[in-house]
């Protein structure tokens, strides 16, 4: 198994972008400031040796040296010894709701990102239990399968946007469905899903399908996200508040009373967000209570590390990238 040990360090990757936005601007710029001066060949020859090719390699350097200094930063670790494991926990599905409407700001920095701290948190507090990930807003996607690998789940949980759904709105019948179906469909126990969202459901079949879902022996514990007075949806693109059709602004409000009508009727508990850490108790507290299976999977217990051969290559890229003249010097005689 191949994994790595600081993953969040990855994010650097992202200044590559800007590193190669920085040259493609810095080369233009020059060629167009040689451009005004003559004939670009006539000047180029006249700045003393400039050479261009080894202006794209200096880059290069740096630009890999960068990109190996990330990654032997975060660390790439393969496992060399495999043991199985035996452990005693419940099986949980968490399903996120990923609508525009969890852009909403009533509750900071947005629900969404609450919500997501509220799961950080949550994973803080499991040790046995294996964990799924279901996101949904108009439709419902499996994001990640039953596993007990929590660094993996919030590696998941950092990449979830409200964009990575097409389909708008808050089907909640459909993220539950997704959860059952996720489950080992021979077992009658040990399951559970937690459901967040701030209730907003078009489709009014939730309440059905998690009777349903109980009748198979999943409880259903719900966590509402937003406030009763609601608050306007902002585009992240355009900053723009979201409008209906009259031209009028959409609020989103908190809907307690599906959530709380849906964790009724799967016997279990529903928690209003307001707390993090509180809530984070709650969740835990009624998982705990909850009857536990036994099972053994067969896991990575060592890893080897590799982040010396990567820093390594990336302090030679940079020396290299050092020692390249700009130019080509010219001798005495030529």
């Amino acid at each position: 198994m191949v994994r790595f040990q600081h993953s969040f360090y990855l994010y650097g990757l992202l200044l590559l972008i800007v590193l190669l936005l920085v040259f493609v601007v810095a080369g233009y710029r020059r060629r167009r400031s040689l451009r005004m001066l003559g004939d670009l060949s006539l000047v180029q020859q006249l700045l003393g040796g400039y050479s261009r090719r080894r202006y794209v390699l200096k880059f290069a350097f740096l630009f890999l040296a960068f990109l190996f200094l990330v990654v032997g930063a975060a660390n790439l670790q393969i496992g060399n010894r495999m043991e199985k494991i035996t452990r005693k926990g419940v099986d949980v599905m968490i399903a996120l709701d990923v609508s525009k409407s969890m852009l909403a700001q009533d509750i900071q920095p947005s629900r969404l990102d609450r919500a997501k701290q509220l799961i950080s948190r949550l994973l803080d507090k499991m040790s046995n239990d294996r964990v799924g990930l279901v996101v949904f807003a108009g439709n419902a996607y499996l994001q990640m399968p039953l596993t007990v690998d929590y660094s993996a789940a919030k590696m998941y949980l950092g990449s979830v946007t409200p964009d990575m759904i097409p389909t708008q709105g808050t089907a909640l019948d459909k993220a539950i469905s997704l959860c059952q179906e996720s489950f080992n469909q021979k077992e009658r126990k040990h399951k559970a899903i937690i459901l967040i969202s701030d209730g907003e459901d078009w489709d009014n079949n939730a309440n059905t399908t998690a009777k349903k879902a109980y009748e198979d022996g999943v409880v259903i514990n719900t966590v509402g996200i937003g406030s009763a007075q609601g608050a306007p949806i902002r585009d992240p693109e355009t900053g723009a508040y979201k409008k209906d059709a009259q031209g009028n602004v959409v609020v989103t409000k908190l809907n307690e009373t599906e959530l709380r009508a849906i964790a009724a009727a799967a016997r279990g508990v529903y928690a209003r967000l307001d707390n993090t850490d509180q809530v984070a108790d709650v969740l835990a507290g009624k998982l705990s209570s909850m009857e536990k299976k036994t099972y053994g999977e067969n896991l990575y217990t060592d890893y080897a590390s590799y982040f010396q051969y990567f820093l390594g290559i990336g302090l030679v890229l940079l020396l290299l990238e050092f020692f390249i003249p700009d130019g080509i010097r010219k001798t005495a005689w030529g």
